[in-house]
C-alpha cells in the first residue's frame, strides 16, 4: 500500500504540490472552527457565531465554481493567488473589527469566503501533467481524498493550538497568513504555471451542460447530507454517554474509517468501468451507516462509527475519476469544483434537517438520516446509469482508457490538460 502512495509522491512536483494545496486550504478547513472560537471570546453568542459560519459557507459553495470557471478560463497563478489574499484580507479586516459594526462582520467574512481559492479543483487538474501513467492518476485521487480526512482532523488541533498559545484572533490571522503561502507554493510551482485548460466551447453552462456531472451531482448532494446528518446526531447520543469527549471520539472515528478506506481503495488498480463501482460502494456506504441506528455504548459505537467511514474516502476517489470522464474539454477545474460546491451544501443541509428531526425523535431519528440519504444517493446513481455511461470526450483523461486491456505505457490525456 505505502509502494503505490511513495512512487506518487517521488514524481517530480507531486509532494510540493499535494503539500502546498493542504496548507492553502487550511483556512477553508478551520474557517468554522476559527470563528465559532472568535467569535465567543469576542463575547458573542453561538447564533452569531452559527450565522457567521454559514455566511461563511454559503459564499464558498458560490465562489468555488465560478472561480473555477475563471481558472479554466485563465489558468491557475492569476487566479489562485489573487484570490488566497484578497480572502487572507477579507478574514484579517474581520479578526481585527470583531462583530461590532455586525454588517461589517457579515461582508468580511462573506467576502472570505466567496474568495477562497479553488485549490482544490485545481490540483486535480494537475495531476495527468504530473504523473506519467493513468493509473498513478487514480492512485493520486485516493491519496487526495485521504490527505483530506488527514487536514480535517490535523486543521481543527491547530487553532485550538493557535488560541492557547495566542489568542483566537491570532489564530484567525495565523492560518490564513499560512494558507497564502500555501497557495503560493503551488502557483509558483512549474507545474501550475505551464497548466493551460483544453480549448473550450463558449456555453453560459460550463460544465453544468454535461448531463453525466449533473447526476454526479445530483447523487453526493445526497453523500453530504448523510455526513452532515451524523455529525448532528453524535451529539446527543454523547449527551447520554459521556458527553464531550465521545463526541469527540466519534467524529475522529468517522475520519479514520474514511482514512482507513481510502488507504486501501487506493493501494491497487481497479478494472471495470467506475460509474458501475461507485453503485457498489455508495450502497456499501449507506449499508454501513445502518448498524449506528442501534445506539450501543460508547466503545462500541466508536467501533462502528469508525465502520460506516470506511467507504466514505473511496466514493470521493472513485468520483473524482468520473468527473474526469464527464466534464467537458476545458472545464475540469469548474468541474471538480463543483463537486465540492455540491458536497459541502449537501453537508449542510443534513446538517440543517437533522437538529429538527433529533430534536423531534432524539438520537435514533438522527441515525436513520444518514442510511437514508445514502440510499437516496444510490438510487440517483441507478436511475442515472445510462446517462453516466456515456462520458463526454475530453476529460483529463481518456474516457475509455480505464477499460482498455492493452493499457499503453502512457495514457492517452487530451492534449490540452496537458501541461
Amino acid at each position: 500500500m505505502a509502494a503505490g502512495y511513495l512512487e506518487i509522491l517521488r514524481a517530480r512536483h507531486a509532494a510540493r504540490l499535494l503539500t502546498g494545496t493542504l496548507v492553502g486550504r487550511l483556512p477553508n478547513a478551520t474557517a468554522a472552527i476559527a470563528l465559532v472560537l472568535f467569535v465567543r471570546g469576542e463575547g458573542g453568542t453561538y447564533s452569531l457565531a452559527g450565522a457567521l459560519a454559514a455566511v461563511y459557507g454559503v459564499a464558498n459553495a458560490v465562489g468555488q465554481p465560478v472561480l473555477g470557471r475563471l481558472v479554466d478560463l485563465y489558468g491557475q497563478p492569476r487566479i489562485q493567488l489573487p484570490a488566497a489574499v484578497l480572502s487572507a484580507l477579507a478574514m484579517t479586516v474581520f479578526a481585527f473589527s470583531g462583530t461590532d459594526p455586525l454588517p461589517l462582520a457579515y461582508a468580511s467574512v462573506a467576502a472570505a469566503g466567496l474568495f477562497t481559492p479553488p485549490l482544490e479543483g485545481g490540483l486535480r487538474a494537475l495531476w495527468p501533467s504530473v504523473l506519467r501513467r493513468e493509473e498513478q492518476v487514480h492512485t493520486a485521487y485516493a491519496m487526495d481524498a485521504v490527505a483530506q480526512e488527514v487536514m480535517f482532523t490535523v486543521g481543527p488541533l491547530l487553532v485550538t493550538l493557535c488560541v492557547s498559545l495566542w489568542s483566537e484572533r491570532a489564530a484567525l490571522l495565523v492560518l490564513n497568513a499560512v494558507g497564502v503561502l500555501g497557495a503560493l507554493s503551488v502557483v509558483l510551482s512549474p507545474p501550475s504555471r505551464a497548466w493551460r485548460s483544453a480549448p473550450r466551447e463558449a456555453h453560459w453552462l460550463g460544465a453544468l451542460r454535461s448531463p453525466g456531472l449533473l447526476a454526479l451531482l445530483g447523487a453526493f448532494l445526497f453523500v453530504g447530507m448523510a455526513l452532515g446528518s451524523i455529525t448532528v446526531a453524535s451529539v446527543p447520543y454523547a449527551d447520554d454517554h459521556g458527553g464531550d469527549a465521545v463526541y469527540g471520539w466519534l467524529m475522529a472515528a468517522l475520519g479514520l474509517g474514511a482514512l482507513i478506506g481510502g488507504s486501501v481503495y487506493g493501494a491497487r488498480q481497479w478494472s471495470g468501468m467506475p460509474e458501475r463501482r461507485l453503485r457498489v460502494l455508495v450502497a456499501l456506504l449507506a449499508v454501513c451507516y445502518l448498524p449506528l441506528t442501534l445506539m450501543p455504548g460508547a466503545v462500541a459505537m466508536v467501533l462502528l462509527t469508525t465502520v460506516s467511514g470506511v467507504f466514505l474516502a473511496p466514493c470521493i476517489a472513485c468520483a473524482f475519476i468520473i468527473v474526469d470522464r464527464h466534464a467537458p474539454s476545458g472545464t475540469v477545474t469548474e468541474a471538480f469544483s463543483w463537486l465540492v460546491t455540491t458536497f459541502t451544501v449537501g453537508a449542510s443541509v443534513g446538517t440543517g434537517l437533522a437538529g429538527p428531526v433529533v430534536q423531534a425523535g432524539g438520537a435514533l431519528w438522527g441515525f436513520v438520516l444518514p442510511g437514508a440519504a445514502g440510499a437516496v444517493s444510490l438510487l440517483v446513481l441507478l436511475a442515472t446509469g445510462r446517462v453516466l455511461a456515456a462520458p463526454v470526450r475530453g476529460g483529463v483523461v481518456a474516457a475509455s482508457s480505464e477499460t482498455d486491456p492493452n493499457r499503453a505505457a502512457e495514457p492517452r490525456f487530451s492534449s490540452g490538460d496537458r501541461a
